[in-house]
């Protein structure tokens, strides 16, 4: 992926200006909303703060991954454009590769997939709110996208916040931070350049889910593309409103579901039942006391049932996709490997009808 440094307009002083301005008119703004009227990153807007609230941690993700068990419960986020996933618990044990390009943390709660090689800086957040101080750790890639976020609670072990800055504070607390302009273009292969047969074939002989990816790579198609030449054996496409019905079924009828919501460096995921069901203008959400989730539903561009073999049976999901083909959101029943899909979830993900072409 081609990036471009971006052209600054701003110093750290003037951001940090400008935005104070913005919010004196706009209090409710968040800052990821801030900082697209202000034509900046959402990291370049929290460097401006260093100093005034914001410290500069070090990109030790090892390290600073593991150290976060400490906090005990805490709130962890991760989101794209139009989905915010947030879970309580605790990053119980985080596992990181030798080679510091992955990681995961596995627990009945907090469940993610971390991508580090895309992870670029990291900023420990004091904030001033209505409820008090609000304290936060915030990671970014390479264009100051936000990765994932956490957020101490009242059940958190605050007493351990000084001690984790004391470890992991940059030497450098610059207010002013360079990032580049990632190019999200996607260049997918015309239709009649895939081997369409040859993708049907590998698809049908899958034996795990997380073989997916590399079919897409040795096809050279994007996920989108691949669902829409699969077959309607394997993946077809269902009316655009449909999720948010299907996910007030799932609650009606306490099933075991597993969201996945995530961007290109981090994955998240919440397994269990869903509750507490809200609309709030565009945005459809889940307000459960230890998860909630926002849907933006009116940006789903593509919604697809789609159906993966492996050596438990097949396995259905949902997936959801933005107009410019990202993945927004995917559903899942809740299964262990060695065990089968279960029956009353692959009857509901299938009981939708397939969208009249």
């Amino acid at each position: 992926m081609n990036t471009a440094q971006t052209v600054k307009t701003y110093t750290g002083n003037t951001l940090y200006l400008a935005w104070q301005v913005l919010v004196q008119n706009q209090p409710r703004l968040r800052a990821r909303d801030a900082a697209k009227v202000l034509e900046v990153s959402e990291a370049e807007l929290l460097a401006s703060r260093i100093g005034i609230d914001c410290v500069r941690l070090q990109p030790d993700w090892g390290k600073l991954l593991l150290a976060l068990e400490n906090f005990g419960d805490v709130m962890a986020l991760t989101r794209n454009e139009y989905c915010v996933h947030e879970r309580k618990g605790v990053y119980l044990s985080p596992q990181i590769a030798a080679n510091n390009k992955m990681g995961l943390v596995v627990s009945s709660e907090i469940d993610l997939r971390f991508f580090l090689s895309g992870w670029k800086t990291v900023f420990a957040l004091t904030e001033i709110t209505n409820q008090g101080e609000r304290y936060s750790i915030q990671f970014f890639d390479d264009a100051g996208m936000a990765v994932h976020k956490v957020y101490l609670t009242s059940s958190s072990n605050i007493a351990y916040w000084p001690v984790f800055l004391s470890k992991f504070t940059h030497p450098e607390q610059n207010n002013c931070l360079e990032v580049n302009q990632l190019d999200t273009e996607h260049n997918e292969l015309k239709d009649a350049q895939v081997d369409i047969e040859g993708l049907r074939k590998h698809w049908s002989e899958l034996k795990d889910t997380h073989h997916f990816f590399a079919m897409l790579k040795k096809f050279q198609v994007t996920r989108t593309q691949a669902l829409r030449l699969a077959g309607a054996a394997w993946a077809e496409p269902l009316s655009n409103d449909a999720l948010p019905n299907f996910l007030e079924q799932a609650a009606q009828q306490e099933q075991d579901i597993m969201i996945f919501v995530g961007n290109a460096h981090c994955v998240q995921i919440h397994s269990g039942k869903i509750n507490n069901l809200r609309w709030y203008g565009e945005w459809f959400n889940i307000l459960d006391e230890r998860f909630n989730l926002h849907l933006k539903a009116s940006a789903i561009a593509q919604l697809w049932r789609v159906r993966k073999p492996t050596t438990d049976g097949i396995v259905t999901s949902w997936e959801a996709f933005d107009s410019s083909g990202e993945l927004i959101i995917q559903i899942f029943g809740v299964r262990k490997p060695g065990i089968p899909e279960l029956r009353n979830w692959r009857i509901l993900a299938e009981s939708f009808p397939v969208l009249e072409v």
